[in-house]
């Protein structure tokens, strides 16, 4: 039985045709993964608000870490305010209590021979010089005070914080990305349990450091703090609280880091008016904003923002950076280096943040603040 033969040229096209469509349906299963990220702070603010509802963002857990307030009040304020987003389902972890060598009784022994330090974090008493801006409640680190917005139902996880990475670096190879906006500490230990740690990692972008700031607003309360850093440009809080966390972090193989140094967020402050405008929408986030305290820089809203939208950086520059754990005047403070100059005892190339769109970083903020929060249903827990 004879058959009619198919043009010459169908047995060529089909095949063509056939990996045309597999690439298609590749880039779109692609483009539609979420971006997978840890969050690790001492506390939780507008920053992680940011991340979690962001758009194809899957945020694997938060850890929390002591520093601006002991880790059991930082895994307070996350619960609630993972509650507040609508995404209980999302893990807190508990991190590190203290840091790795230095302690209270160390700082006060530090500042009694190199001069007093503007903010101690947990550790903070009293103001050196009259601030406007509030003091919190020193207390020991067991104690939980009742939280502004609520207190939280949800409870903690039993995982320790640097576990937790650890397993979702190994889960997830090469995809998860950790945005640090406290000391750490709980990055340290996760490294020095799995040296095969940071390597694993898709990148870190944290908040930390100073190299030359300027204060570039003029206003009263940004000037409050400039104070940190006018006389010791070099030294800010989240490295200062843990300089030998910092150091291995710093040290460690990660694949990608990007530095947000205290430099380019002389230039924002959360105003009043940025406030109310974050404040306008009908969610329970905006709903919350509208009570918070107004004045602060936006140093981990930087972070976060930047890791969400790259396009924001408008100016850059690369740097292999450490931090000083000498335990002398500069003990805690940013070591830097012009590629070339390092000393090749382990420090990393970081892209470094010098400065940020400022509009275009609030009409963002405002934009992410106000949009719904799809609902959780049928996502996977870690």
């Amino acid at each position: 039985m004879f058959q009619t033969a198919p043009p010459p040229d169908r047995p060529r096209r089909l095949p063509l045709v056939l990996g045309a469509l597999l690439l298609a349906a590749t880039a779109g299963a692609a483009r539609a993964e979420p971006r997978k990220v840890i969050l690790d702070d001492d506390g939780f603010s507008l920053a992680q608000w940011l991340v979690i509802k962001a758009p194809e963002t899957q945020v694997l857990g938060v850890a929390t870490v002591s520093g601006d307030v002991w880790q059991k009040e930082a895994t307070a304020n996350a619960l609630r305010g993972v509650e507040i987003a609508g995404r209980p389902d999302i893990p807190v972890v508990p991190g590190a209590t203290d840091p790795l060598l230095n302690s209270e009784a160390l700082t006060e022994r530090w500042e009694s021979l190199y001069g007093k330090l503007v903010w101690k974090g947990a550790w903070m008493k009293h103001w050196v010089e009259p601030t406007t801006q509030a003091l919190p409640p020193y207390h020991g680190p067991d104690v939980v005070p009742d939280l502004p917005l609520g207190n939280p139902v949800k409870q903690p996880s039993a995982e320790r914080a640097a576990d937790f990475m650890i397993r979702m670096v190994h889960r997830y190879p090469g995809q998860v990305s950790i945005i640090e906006t406290g000391p750490f500490t709980n990055l340290a230990l996760a490294q020095r349990l799995d040296p095969a740690f940071a390597g694993l990692a898709k990148e870190l972008v944290y908040m930390g450091g100073s190299l030359n700031p300027r204060q570039t607003r003029t206003d009263a309360v940004a000037a409050q703090f400039a104070r940190e850093f006018v006389n010791s440009p070099r030294r800010e809080f989240n490295i200062r609280f843990d300089p030998e966390a910092a150091s291995i972090v710093l040290r460690a193989p990660w694949r990608h880091i990007v530095m947000v140094p205290a430099d380019p967020a002389t230039d924002t402050e959360l105003t009043p008016d940025l406030i109310k405008r974050l404040g306008a929408a009908d969610t329970p986030v905006a709903h919350a904003l509208r009570t918070r305290p107004a004045g602060f820089p936006l140093w981990d809203e930087i972070a976060t923002l930047v890791w969400l939208d790259p396009s924001l950086i408008v100016k850059k520059t690369e740097l292999f950076i450490d931090a000083n754990s000498q335990f002398g005047p500069g003990y805690g403070d940013i070591l830097s280096w012009t590629p070339g100059y390092e000393p090749g005892l382990g420090e990393r190339k970081n892209i470094v943040v010098q400065k940020v769109d400022v509009p275009r970083l609030e009409a963002e903020m405002t934009t992410l603040v106000a949009r719904p929060q799809p609902p959780v249903s049928g996502r996977p827990l870690p």
